[in-house]
């Protein structure tokens, strides 16, 4: 990963270069080239025998650096189901997030360990989106859903040193995974009535999923961070730990295994430093 890490300082490192992908030195396409106004949105990006989609934020200028979202789709699903969603899709669009979201084969992921073959995708994805887009360095998120958030836990557990915050919904990895590398933040929503994929206190045994990441960022004791809602009939509890890497955030509601509404909303809003809203 050290080449991928010197990529992104490349990247960052003169305001007046083209932007470069983290996981090749080449300079996006400028907006008279660009390929992308014919591969967005419901238009997939072919990679290979792959493809993944994407879709751009309201009102961008086509040559302001862009934050990325990329998002694991849950079991069954595409990477269009998150663009229609108000509570990933409009929530990327309203905050300047440029959203990607990668298929997975069969419509579903290889996230238990061993063949890496969709972090490897996932990598490829992003270095293609970096030769499409200018792509801002410092702020690439990966979220998932379900069987998504699985995966996405996977993919920084694998490759994501480079990766400002994990956004988890409703999936983890067992808490004893060995992981290479880690996200400068974690955070996870979970129901506590999700009888689906349980809530992270021993969904998989002995031990507490966030135990992964307290321990790999290094983090001190817990705290109460309050209730907070963006709906009136939907609450969350927020615990959160203070760590020497970054930071480490579990929000808990009373409902079952959906995408709460909000949950992506407010947490891009804090990691960018705006006004929370809904979406």
């Amino acid at each position: 990963m050290k080449h991928l890490i010197a990529s992104l300082l490349l990247m960052t490192a003169a305001s007046a270069a083209p932007a470069m992908g983290p996981w090749q030195q080449t300079p996006h396409k400028t907006p008279q080239n660009a390929a992308h106004s014919s591969c967005h949105l419901g238009q997939p990006c072919a990679l290979g025998a792959r493809s993944y989609h994407v879709m751009e934020p309201e009102g961008w200028d086509g040559r302001t650096p862009l934050p990325v979202l990329v998002h694991f789709h849950g079991w069954g699903r595409n990477g269009v189901h998150a663009q229609k969603s108000d509570r990933i899709g409009a929530s990327t669009q309203r905050r300047g997030v440029l959203l990607v979201t990668p298929n997975g084969r069969r419509n579903t992921w290889d996230f238990w360990g061993g063949d890496l073959e969709d972090v490897n995708f996932t990598n490829q994805v992003l270095q293609d989106v970096a030769a499409r887009y200018p792509v801002d360095a410092d702020h690439i998120y990966v979220s998932g859903y379900s069987y998504g958030a699985a995966m996405a836990w996977r993919y920084v557990c694998e490759s994501g040193n480079h990766v400002a915050a994990l956004l988890a919904i409703a999936g983890a990895i067992p808490p004893d995974e060995n992981c290479a590398e880690a996200p400068r933040e974690a955070r996870h929503v979970h129901g506590t009535n999700d009888t689906v994929m349980r809530a992270p206190y021993s969904p998989f045994g002995a031990g507490e999923a966030m135990a992964l990441w307290r321990a790999k960022l290094n983090c001190g004791a817990g705290a109460d961070g309050g209730r907070w809602q963006v709906r009136s009939f939907l609450t969350f509890s927020r615990e959160g730990w203070d760590c020497a890497q970054g930071a480490v955030v579990l929000d808990r509601h009373p409902g079952g295994h959906f995408v709460p509404h909000g949950w992506i909303g407010r947490q891009l809003d804090e990691l960018l430093g705006l006004t929370p809203s809904y979406p």
